[in-house]
């Protein structure tokens, strides 16, 4: 196969990034007790070191947007692909400042590269390719939350966390080769230059931008406190790993799956099941503990509607216009996703049990629903106001 120039190396060496990013994501919580134990975090603590991974969002994806618009695309994802990996060398030093620090650069990169990978699969993707494509990135990020929860425990236990954290530089160190090995310009890509998106682009990218941080709300808590409730109750880790194994491994398969449904009964219809079953699934926790159930559910059923936000988000702007637009989807997304899993980790502080941070993120999931409905009403609309 030649690599050079291959469209499909590019889209595989990006989903793998996602993998990387669910992995390295994935890391505070699955080691949560483990760091609690040894540093003394707190819950919220735990879950301000899962907000930080995410929290230079807010400053870096609108000027990622802008630089890959200026500069072009390439020499923004590597540096997206370098920073993720040294962000992960620099957290396995040891301290409490290596790892704050090590997640900022980390969840930097993961940002550059976030930002821009939708425009670089819409470059080379179109039509039902395009959402078949998208679909599999998205739902390629469960994965590397699943890989984390069940390698990790083993690799901390034989060698330390510091060790851990050097895996998640290995993990993002590998599709950073392959995407040097694939990558070229593609012959229709938009003319470099720094402007604004309309005003009507900018409402939609960003409306789109608060429903997926609503989905993630939902997404990211249920995973990162669900480990932490099953200890508290007893569980064993075999049972969390299944647990967690069912929220994220059918992920990527429900997600296309959504995408096809979605093409045949609408995507309002795919959105609207997702977004209830994703609701009762994290709080389901709270009424009966069956863990394996509200696991499947939540990894099949509430994953259908992944990647249609992205494709919304996506597609709501021209594509000259679309690394800024998507900068612009990043920023609303990371403003709130590096303080939600800290509110939400104060109301487990507040009710004295990791329930507390579920039942929270579950109710702020179901802000998606007007949110997605906002958006549609502004699309048909058309720019009028």
């Amino acid at each position: 196969m030649r690599l050079r120039g291959s469209a499909v190396g590019v889209a595989l060496a990006i989903g793998l990034s996602r993998i990387a990013f669910g992995f390295q994501l994935q890391t505070i919580s699955t080691l949560g007790p483990d760091l609690a134990r040894f540093y003394g975090f707190d819950y919220a603590m735990l879950g301000t070191l899962v907000g930080i991974y995410m929290a230079a969002g807010v400053v870096v994806a609108l000027p990622a947007g802008f630089a890959a618009r200026r500069f072009g695309d390439y020499p923004i994802a590597v540096a997206g692909f370098s920073l993720m990996v040294l962000g992960s060398l620099v957290a396995s030093l040891g301290s409490v400042e290596a790892i704050m620090i090590g997640r900022l650069m980390s969840g930097s990169g993961v940002v550059a590269l976030t930002v821009l990978q939708g425009k670089i699969i819409a470059d080379r993707f179109i039509g039902n390719r395009f959402t078949h494509v998208m679909g599999a990135i998205v739902g390629s990020f469960p994965i590397g939350l699943g890989l984390a929860q069940v390698i990790l425990p083993g690799i901390a236990s034989a060698f330390g966390v510091q060790a851990a954290f050097i895996s998640g530089a290995i993990a993002a160190a590998l599709p950073f080769l392959l995407f040097l090995l694939c990558w070229s310009e593609t012959p229709a890509a938009p003319a470099r230059s720094a402007a604004w998106p309309s005003r009507h682009e900018i409402w939609l990218v960003a409306i789109a931008g608060l429903i997926w941080t609503a989905y993630n709300a939902g997404y990211h808590n249920y995973l990162a406190f669900l480990p932490s409730l099953m200890a508290g109750r007893g569980h064993s880790l075999g049972l969390t790993g299944a647990a967690m194994s069912l929220a994220t491994w059918g992920n990527l398969p429900a997600i296309l799956l959504g995408g096809i449904v979605a093409t045949r009964f609408g995507g309002g219809k795919v959105f609207l099941v997702g977004t209830l079953v994703t609701f009762v699934s994290v709080i389901g926790p709270a009424f009966a503990d069956w863990p394996l159930l509200w696991a499947t559910l939540f990894g099949t059923i509430g994953s259908l509607h992944g990647g249609l936000i992205i494709e919304m988000g996506t597609l709501a702007a021209k594509p000259q216009n679309r690394a800024v637009a998507m900068g612009i989807f990043y920023t609303t997304y990371y403003a709130g996703a590096s303080v939600i899993p800290s509110i939400c980790g104060r109301a487990a502080d507040w009710v004295g049990d990791p329930i507390g941070a579920l039942v929270c993120a579950g109710l702020l999931s179901l802000l998606a629903i007007p949110l997605w409905a906002w958006q549609k009403r502004l699309a048909a609309d058309g720019g009028r106001t």
